[in-house]
């Protein structure tokens, strides 16, 4: 196992590298000049032509890039082109909001979407059913900022139970802090709750006319039983899958919803860089979405092991 997790953590290393050419060169072959967003529109030529050589993007590309690996080679990302401020700095800085919002959403989805699908496959073709794969497609048919805005109208607005947008740090106080992440939790984890409410129930159905079912059932094991502790852990390894995509999803998620809310993530962070054009803050920012992603997806073939013994590495 310590092999297989050495092979794999050495295989990311290209993966990274890859990400990190195919995002320099976008960002750079894309139109824009950050030059000309910090100077403003009544900048001369020669301002803009000294603001460039400060920032050293009126080296050539290729040099830019060497400059770039060195850093990061050194654990640097560089320094933000608009504020000056290292890139680890403001991700740290920003990490708060997102780890809060992600970790609710993620515990929130598994708390409500296993169980709907385990009652749905349970209830196969009755009343129920059609009730839980009727939200299911509910929730993938409408757009995460639809559902914050509608939360934001109804829980927010008209029935003043909630603020409207902002964070509060747990330091802050439990309650200021949690008040602050339910609206942006409910919005963020409707789709994840539909998709893996979906993947459990076919995968329940899927296991439940094997035959080691039919022996838990003839030795007068009660339905609750079969359901958990037979179906459910044969069923784990594509639910396991699906919640990793799912988790692995919430980057794209989480910009939108800290967008509507007015969090100030890293996914606000994302926005703000973009329409700046802050090379570094961007690159900075993939380059982490993209470790995540990986070693998400390293847990999830860690898991499969747990839940399927017949799985070895």
């Amino acid at each position: 196992m310590i092999i297989y997790i050495a092979r794999r953590l050495l295989a990311t290393l290209p993966v990274i590298m890859m990400v990190a050419i195919v995002i320099f060169a976008i960002l750079r072959l894309t139109p824009g000049d950050p030059a000309a967003i910090i100077a403003g529109d009544d900048a001369t030529a020669d301002q803009l032509a000294q603001i460039r050589q400060a920032m050293g993007l009126d080296q050539p590309i290729y040099t830019q890039f060497v400059v770039w690996v060195g850093r990061l080679l050194h654990g640097d990302l560089g320094v933000s082109l608009l504020s000056g401020t290292p890139v680890l700095d403001m991700i740290a800085g920003r990490m708060g909001p997102t780890l809060a919002l992600a970790i609710s959403t993620i515990v929130l989805t598994v708390i409500i979407a296993i169980p709907l699908g385990v009652i749905a496959a349970w209830r196969q073709g009755k009343w129920l059913d059609r009730l839980i794969m009727s939200f299911s497609v509910l929730g993938f048919s409408i757009p995460t900022f639809v559902v914050g805005y509608l939360l934001i109208y109804f829980f927010a607005i008209q029935l003043d139970w909630l603020p409207v947008q902002g964070y509060k740090p747990l330091s802050a106080g439990f309650l200021a802090f949690a008040q602050r992440l339910i609206l942006p939790t409910l919005a963020l984890s409707a789709i994840y709750v539909a998709l893996i409410a979906r993947i459990t129930r076919s995968s329940i159905i899927e296991v439940m006319g094997e035959d080691y079912i039919r022996t838990a059932r003839a030795k007068g094991l009660k339905e609750k039983a079969v359901l958990m502790r037979h179906a459910l852990r044969n069923a784990a390894v594509p639910i396991v899958t699906v919640i990793g995509i799912g988790i692995a999803s919430l980057i794209s998620g989480v910009v939108v919803t800290e967008s509507v809310f007015n969090l100030p993530g890293l996914g606000r962070l994302v926005v703000e860089a973009v329409l700046a054009r802050d090379y570094p803050v961007i690159q900075g920012l993939i380059l982490l979405f993209s470790i995540v992603y990986i070693l998400i997806n390293l847990i999830v073939d860690l898991l499969y092991t747990v839940f399927d013994p017949r799985i070895r590495y």
